[in-house]
């Protein structure tokens, strides 16, 4: 008798836990997760949409005779392609990348395009991790990630170091977008922690941009490699938030509620801060550009601003409700978004100079009216 009358007072804390879950996801917006961040700036921005425009070229058969360019096409000279492969090329141990020799921007940059959602072999490299599966540098990587930029470096590796050498002044960029991204990061922190295959290349020569990046080191190599790796998430982008392991979603995929509910009960009984002190859990890599472009219970698209930071708390850890979760993860929107945040940037330049001289101006005007009187008088 005393179990029964157990089973109400148990269904409504669970119904409890479940309404304060729902209530703070409602709540909680992806400005949220950068409104103490400071503003980046057009210096340090510049390389992302082109960058996105380089891991867009990698999707096209003949970059002589593109298909689907964006406006104003890739901005690249293909003649200063260096090497292309493809899926044939790769057999599945990584996605497909180019290398481009930029002499416009003197840089080595080694594009990695996303997940192809008809390719297995993409699937099972997403899914080659477990928790703590994969040590290195004092943290802990992505292991099917890391497997792939390996294999990637190895294949490479002649072609990066006479590339390195030949061009001195030249930086060495690696960019990815979503899976492509945890493999250019990956390519990033083992090209520093072993500078000496490609002719001990400097650490300040070396840096990667993940545009809306997957879940690749823990925080500890996070916040140590902020120097080197950069990440790009567009406003709501899921996969950034994502940090149930991604095997339980593919795994419970006809289990949907009842995993919905095992994770509404978890994340409503553990605390941030023991989530924080795990070190095994894997975060979104190196310093974080946030772009927003949207506001919360407004209708359209605002200018957009892009934060940055190297945060500790807070780095993205709560999924945001909204229709815009996996259209924010498109490399075309954000490249788009990009261009348009950094010619805001620029723009935002000029009239802050013209309020200065117009204010010099006036001052000038105003002393110049006080000594006349003073002679007057």
């Amino acid at each position: 008798m005393s179990i029964l009358c157990g089973i109400p007072l148990l269904e409504c804390v669970y119904c409890l836990a479940c309404a304060r879950w729902a209530w703070k996801r409602c709540l909680h917006t992806a400005g949220h997760d950068s409104e103490t961040w400071g503003v980046a700036t057009a210096d340090e921005f510049e390389p992302v949409p082109r960058l996105c425009r380089y891991i867009l070229a990698v999707y096209e058969e003949d970059l002589r005779n593109p298909q689907w360019e964006p406006p104003g096409g890739y901005g690249i000279n293909p003649d200063w392609v260096k090497l292309k492969r493809t899926y044939n090329d790769t057999q599945g141990r990584a996605p497909p990348y180019l290398l481009y020799l930029d002499h416009d921007h003197s840089d080595i940059v080694l594009a990695v395009r996303g997940l192809n959602l008809a390719k297995e072999c993409d699937y099972k490299l997403l899914l080659d991790n477990k928790l703590g599966k994969r040590k290195i540098d004092g943290g802990y990587v992505h292991n099917g990630l890391l497997k792939a930029a390996g294999w990637v470096l190895d294949s490479e590796c002649g072609v990066l170091k006479e590339l390195v050498e030949k061009y001195p002044s030249y930086s060495l960029t690696f960019a990815g977008h979503s899976l492509g991204s945890g493999v250019a990061a990956m390519l990033a922190l083992v090209v520093v922690l072993n500078s000496g295959k490609l002719g001990n290349v400097e650490r300040k020569r070396v840096r990667c941009f993940a545009i809306a990046p997957a879940r690749c080191m823990s925080l500890n190599l996070a916040v140590r490699y902020a120097d080197v790796i950069n990440s790009v998430v567009l406003q709501d982008d899921f996969l950034p938030r994502t940090a149930t392991p991604l095997e339980d979603i593919f795994t419970s995929l006809f289990c949907l509620p009842c995993l919905l509910c095992l994770r509404c009960m978890r994340d409503t009984c553990t605390s941030e801060d023991q989530m924080i002190k795990d070190p095994r859990r894997l975060y979104a890599p190196g310093r974080l550009y946030h772009i927003v472009e949207r506001k919360p219970f407004r209708m359209g698209r605002f200018p957009p601003v892009v934060r940055t930071a190297v945060p500790v708390d807070g780095r993205f850890e709560h999924i945001v409700l909204s229709c815009n979760a996996t259209s924010d993860h498109a490399i075309i929107w954000i490249e788009k978004e990009a261009t348009r945040a950094l010619s805001v940037t620029d723009s935002a330049l000029f009239p802050s100079h013209l309020f200065i001289m117009q204010k010099t101006c006036l001052l000038i005007f105003a002393s110049s009216e006080k000594s006349s009187a003073y002679v007057g008088e």
